[in-house]
């Protein structure tokens, strides 16, 4: 089963990292972060990737075309002008990077790569990491008769809260960023059947809105609930607590 990942955003609320590459590109640690998405995938067993490219896809491409000589112990020969390499520390991964417009909404973004998936198919966004449980995600989805499963989560508070006694007004304890009022919303890590494509107009469709809308109408949009790590890197802020995680050895989504 092929994984498809949306990477072609212009990511403006990331301004500061985004000028001269695409958010997916953004390193946590020293690999972007659409690396650590692929790793996650890929200690399930999933490695055939495909990336729906738009804002500077060049750089997405670029990073792949060198991927093994940068993974790799390599001997130059100046003599002779070769390079023979000592020791590959690459992924067994097979990489599709397609351009699909810059200006391409995500459902333009995905039916674009139709002729690319004629079978059942992961999707998931360039721009966030989770623990949730891959295996177990496909077995859910080909558990029931609906054709799209779509990754449900409760984001955390953006603020940390307090538990008040309501009768003294003294107060409990404190709560560091608690799930907020108990709203499922998308968190993407999806699983979709071919006839997705049915539901996508054109380059200016938004996947989120009408496709998924008018999917959910027909009763063919499931829902695979998960309470474990969920992070978008939305923000600065957000790309500067997840390099931290990483830093501490403390991070959710590294499941390899």
């Amino acid at each position: 089963m092929k994984v498809v990942i949306l990477a072609g955003g212009f990511g403006t609320r990331l301004s500061e990292e985004t000028a001269s590459i695409p958010k997916p590109m953004v390193k946590i640690g020293d690999k972007p972060i659409i690396w650590h998405i692929m790793k996650h995938y890929s200690s399930y067993g999933f490695n055939d990737f495909v990336i729906l490219g738009g804002y500077k896809s060049y750089v997405i491409k670029e990073y792949f075309a060198n991927y093994y000589l940068h993974q790799s112990d390599v001997e130059f020969d100046m003599t002779n002008n070769t390079m023979t390499t000592l020791d590959s520390k690459t992924e067994d991964w097979k990489v599709t990077v397609l351009d699909t417009g810059l200006h391409t909404m995500t459902g333009g973004r995905i039916k674009r790569a139709a002729k690319y998936l004629d079978e059942p198919f992961m999707l998931t966004y360039g721009d966030g990491v989770s623990n949730v449980n891959i295996g177990k995600l496909v077995d859910f989805h080909k558990s029931h008769s609906q054709k799209v499963t779509m990754t449900c989560v409760q984001p955390e508070g953006r603020f940390g809260a307090v538990d008040i006694n309501v009768e003294s007004n003294v107060i409990n304890s404190f709560m560091e960023k608690p799930k907020g009022d108990g709203a499922w919303i998308n968190g993407g890590f999806f699983v979709c059947d071919p006839i997705v494509f049915d539901y996508l107009e054109n380059d200016a469709t938004i996947f989120e809105r009408s496709p998924l809308e008018n999917i959910a109408n027909d009763k063919l949009l499931a829902a695979y609930k998960h309470t474990g790590f969920w992070k978008p890197m939305d923000t600065l802020r957000d790309k500067n607590e997840l390099e931290s995680k990483w830093a501490d050895n403390k991070a959710p989504w590294k499941t390899w």
